[in-house]
């Protein structure tokens, strides 16, 4: 399927948006000491993100592993993220599938806490990348 410029822009603009309201969801959730959800909610303001540049940059990722693994080989290792933003967007991921699907398993307060920052840097960093006009 083909894109108008329009279409492209309203979907890129609606992802950043999404991904600015996940992060405040994973800050409303801390507030309230859902730090499980708190974690999965960051794991996917850094996917909205992710998925609005890739929109912008034309590239298509079918999966969740898939859009990791193209930020990786398409942005960090060419430079325009640092190997830190691709190892926390792998973070993120494996946060949120171990406090989604495994059993007896919880988040905490002192293993999600220090992510908001870095979380919230990445996401900056990917959406100086992208090239809204």
């Amino acid at each position: 399927m083909t894109l108008s410029i329009e279409e492209r822009k309203a979907i890129i603009e609606y992802r950043i948006e999404k991904s600015w309201g996940s992060f405040q969801e994973a800050q409303d959730n801390a507030q309230l000491g859902h730090w499980s959800l708190a974690a999965s909610r960051l794991y996917y303001a850094a996917y909205y993100m992710a998925s609005a540049l890739l929109v912008d940059k034309g590239i298509v990722a079918r999966s969740h592993s898939g859009v990791i693994y193209i930020i990786g080989a398409e942005f960090v290792k060419k430079g325009l993220l640092s190997k830190e933003d691709g190892r926390l967007f792998s973070r993120l991921f494996n946060m949120r599938q171990s406090g989604d699907y495994d059993d007896l398993f919880d988040w905490t307060e002192e293993e999600v806490s220090p992510f908001f920052e870095k979380t919230k840097s990445l996401l900056n960093a990917m959406k100086l990348l992208i090239e809204l006009k």
